[in-house]
């Protein structure tokens, strides 16, 4: 399980060194550093997160709601879509008894990239893109260099449809990126989030557990 960094940390990063993002300069794949003076960085109330799309699986109104917080650089994240998640989704989200919400953590750039990779092809490709991500986390997390991650990450995306250019445009997108960290800081301060995977099952915050202690909790709120 791994702890979370605590709320403000990360918005510390922004109004002190800036965030870092990926981009091309010459058709190379580099990684830079996005300045941002304290002013423009804020805390994570000051940033209107309105536009974030919540990704979800499921009824709209299934009696029973799970909310994910998942880092995709977290081994026990991974872990947990490569077992368990196949089925609860396969008994409870697919059959309508459960609301399915994900929502990311950042624990570093890299998790960072594979956010804006996985939201890149929008809410309809969300989930599929994740599953590749959380699949393949040993190969690209471990690829060395930042510019070999983001290669392979881009390579997820090719494989879910998307070409070079539109995955280029999700990495670089700074702005987007800064409204993300101030929705994650703002909804982890909500639930009381220390470390992922952790879930919120119609409002109650649990740690990481089993298909059986999932399926016990979820049968005593549908009873």
């Amino acid at each position: 399980m791994n702890k979370l960094i605590p709320i403000g940390v990360v918005a510390l990063v922004l109004a002190v060194g800036g965030w870092w993002v990926f981009t091309q300069q010459n058709a190379t794949p580099e990684v830079t550093q996005i300045s941002q003076g304290a002013e423009d960085a804020g805390a994570a109330g000051d940033v209107d997160t309105s536009g974030v799309t919540e990704m979800v699986l499921g009824d709209a109104d299934a009696p029973v709601e799970i909310i994910e917080y998942a880092s995709y650089t977290c081994p026990h994240c991974a872990t947990f879509h490569n077992n368990v998640f196949k089925d609860l989704k396969a008994d409870y989200i697919d059959t309508g008894k459960v609301r399915f919400v994900y929502r990311e953590v950042y624990f570093d750039k890299y998790g960072m990239w594979a956010s804006l990779i996985a939201r890149c092809g929008g809410q309809e490709r969300f989930f599929g893109i994740s599953d590749l991500i959380y699949k393949g986390q040993n190969e690209w997390a471990r690829a060395g260099s930042d510019s070999a991650i983001a290669d392979e990450l881009r390579k997820i995306g090719r494989l879910a449809g998307m070409d070079s250019a539109q995955l280029d445009a999700c990495l670089s997108d700074g702005d987007k990126l800064q409204t993300l960290i101030a929705w994650y800081q703002q909804n982890a301060d909500t639930h009381g989030i220390t470390s992922t995977p952790s879930f919120v099952i119609n409002g109650e915050t649990f740690s990481n557990m089993s298909y059986a202690d999932f399926s016990a909790r979820i049968e005593e709120r549908l009873n």
